[in-house]
């Protein structure tokens, strides 16, 4: 059974940072789209950030360019994104999930999804 396990939510003070870790797992394809979604309260589901495995091919929300950064290490395997200049709107629980193709155009259609961490920036 495929397993997403997200950590390194937490709280900061606007203009920090934070690194999320996911870990996938028993997804048994060589190559493969991770990606970043997050939810706000009352609010829709927004994709964050995607990247391909297999040659790590990378794509951002537009409010998250320049200030994310997603990246991989296939061995573990293990997805990163990393969040600098943090703004109160990027309070919201953070999931993880995983797809075979990376997808501009569709952001949220993923197969399997972890369980979310939590980030609240505060101003």
């Amino acid at each position: 059974q495929v397993q997403l396990l997200e950590s390194g939510g937490g709280s900061v003070q606007a203009g920090g940072s934070l690194r999320l870790s996911c870990v996938v797992s028993a997804y048994t394809y060589r190559n493969y789209c991770m990606g970043w979604v997050r939810q706000a309260p009352g609010k829709e589901r927004e994709g964050v950030a995607q990247i391909y495995t297999g040659g790590g091919s990378t794509y951002y929300a537009d409010s998250v360019k320049g200030r994310f950064t997603i990246s991989r290490d296939n061995a573990k395997p293990t997805v990163y994104l990393e969040m600098n200049s943090l703004k109160p709107e990027d309070t919201a629980m953070y999931y993880c999930a995983v797809r075979l193709i990376c997808s501009v155009s569709n952001w949220n259609s993923f197969n399997y999804w972890g369980q979310g961490t939590q980030v609240t920036v505060s101003s």
